[in-house]
């Protein structure tokens, strides 16, 4: 079943349950969205998230793409989630098995963690992006999936804050690289860090600018 495919954007709160709806009534009865956090960063994990949301998202209409909201109100929206998501999974791929298998294949390994922990289990999924991951054949992908999919969107809004939870719980163990602040991604805070103190244990070994600073194993 080949459905690999992009689709035009839509805004509006309704057309953003255009693909849940659409697939339910193909015969899917449980439809999920996913997205990751984290793959751009030099250190720390790949985060995904799958949500399955119920059909009627009264007071859901707000979530957006989590890029776009302040940390107030993913923390505000992660919460809502909590409490009226159907069901959720978060799946996360450490560093040094993304510096093992690479970004992409850490990304689709983390999806499947978080689709593996959606009770019960999706019929389909639409995930934010470009390329379909190899454990499903009943997906849909969505490139800027978190505008087109209130279900995407709520995924992402999850993966985010849980990644961010997690990189501050870093800092207060490797306090010198401000992980905190920056969350792991390249900045000329982390760059300046990292030329003064050398990496930590969830730095991105095979990253750039790390890997050609030719650190000891």
């Amino acid at each position: 079943m080949p459905l690999h495919v992009a689709r035009p954007s839509r805004s509006s709160a309704a057309d953003r349950l255009v693909f849940e709806r659409e697939y339910r009534e193909k015969g899917f009865p449980v439809v999920a969205g996913i997205d990751e956090a984290g793959r751009g960063p030099w250190a720390g994990p790949v985060v995904a998230a799958c949500v399955c949301l119920p059909e009627e998202t009264d007071g859901l209409e707000v979530l957006d793409d989590s890029k776009k909201l302040s940390s107030q109100k993913r923390e505000t929206y992660y919460e809502l989630l909590q409490g009226r998501a159907l069901s959720i999974g978060v799946g996360i791929v450490d560093a040094g098995t993304i510096d093992r298998i690479n970004i992409l294949q850490a990304t689709f390994l983390a999806m499947q963690q978080a689709a593996q922990q959606i009770s019960p289990n999706p019929d389909f999924y639409l995930i934010d992006g470009n390329r379909k991951p190899t454990w499903t054949d009943r997906a849909l992908t969505l490139i800027k999936g978190e505008s087109q999919s209130l279900s995407i969107a709520a995924a992402s809004i999850v993966a985010k804050v849980t990644r961010d939870r997690l990189m501050d719980a870093y800092d207060a163990q490797f306090p010198q690289w401000g992980f905190a602040h920056h969350k792991g991604y390249g900045t000329a805070e982390h760059l300046s860090a990292i030329r003064v103190h050398g990496i930590c244990a969830i730095h991105r070994r095979s990253y750039s600018p790390i890997a050609q600073m030719n650190f000891p194993l």
